[in-house]
């Protein structure tokens, strides 16, 4: 049995003193490399042209910046065109070991997973090397992903190592996947609507003068709607559109016993107030009783979701899905 053909993904904006590094460090398991740059103003696609003539090596040009989700796109397009098996993104900084790229595809080679990413949060030691603004922001991401996604066996969403099989790739809407920063977080939402199963490799990341073009504050703002339209999209698709099950029972209820017993003792409250008179302890009771049964089943809703991570490999023919 021949092995699989393994191609990487590099998008290249800024990373013109790392990127042939970079290229020099690929294993020889990696069959295909294409570079694509996304009209980058340092000519990084120029350089490589220049300095790689390998045949494994492919320059993609962006006439216009897409960002690195567009640059993603034309990469896996371009690498499923050619008949790649499985496709790794990393990036051209340099603070991804290329030596690690057995070891990310190893659980898809297996057939254990679709999908596999870095996590820097596994080993405590890798945690020293990243700065602290960075440590404190990917752990909050990583809840809220966790919540948005429905991945709640993995952490560090953010991380831009990925190897993922041609088989889910193809399943994927690419045309909706967002273009920016919000790429591998939009991945693993899209992922878990055709019920990927995806996995995490430990890792350690290389922090040195890289230059980043992530801009925090416009990330702050940009971030919390599309995890929230991602969050809703998913629970109304898992839980209303394509099934009905104890989950959506929770959630129902749950919601309503919430809102009720809350709208209930809210009027109560109001009512006491422009009265003078003061509620009475039955009353209290009616408006407590059903936000305290409202939160159990919505905490039951989530213990059911947690439980309900995809499991059964798409590529091994016995699982499937369908794509928002």
């Amino acid at each position: 049995m021949e092995p699989p053909s393994i191609a990487v993904v590099i998008p290249s904006y800024r990373v013109s003193r790392h990127v042939l590094a970079v290229l020099a460090a690929l294993p020889p398991e990696v069959t295909r490399v294409y570079v694509v740059d996304d009209a980058c103003p340092e000519g990084s696609g120029r350089i490589v042209s220049e300095h790689c003539s390998g045949p494994r090596v492919r320059v993609l040009v962006h006439e216009h910046n897409q960002g690195v989700g567009g640059a993603m796109l034309t990469g896996y397009r371009a690498a499923l065109a050619d008949g790649a098996d499985i496709i790794v993104k990393m990036d051209g900084d340099g603070q991804m070991d290329p030596a690690l790229i057995p070891r990310l595809v190893q659980p898809i080679v297996r057939g254990h997973a679709d999908y596999v990413k870095g996590n820097r949060f596994y080993e405590l030691d890798h945690l020293r090397s990243m700065p602290r603004v960075r440590l404190f922001g990917n752990a909050l991401l990583s809840l809220i992903n966790k919540v948005a996604s429905g991945y709640w066996n993995i952490m560090d969403p953010t991380n831009g190592f990925t190897a993922i099989h041609r088989t889910a790739l193809e399943m994927l809407p690419l045309a909706k996947l967002d273009r920016g920063y919000f790429f591998e977080s939009d991945m693993l939402f899209r992922l878990y609507t055709i019920r990927a199963v995806v996995r995490d490799l430990p890792m350690a990341a290389h922090y040195g003068d890289e230059v980043s073009s992530l801009r925090v504050g416009r990330i702050a703002l940009a971030f919390p709607g599309k995890y929230l339209r991602a969050a809703l999209k998913r629970l109304g698709y898992v839980y209303f559109l394509r099934d009905f099950n104890a989950g959506s029972l929770q959630i129902v209820f749950g919601s309503l016993f919430l809102l009720g017993g809350a709208a209930f003792g809210i009027a109560k409250w109001i009512h006491s107030a422009a009265t003078d008179v003061p509620t009475t302890s039955g009353a209290v009771m009616l408006a407590a009783l059903p936000v305290l049964i409202g939160v159990q089943l919505l905490l039951g809703a989530l213990n059911y979701d947690v439980g309900n991570v995809p499991s059964i490999p798409l590529q091994s023919g016995a699982a499937g899905g369908v794509h928002l």
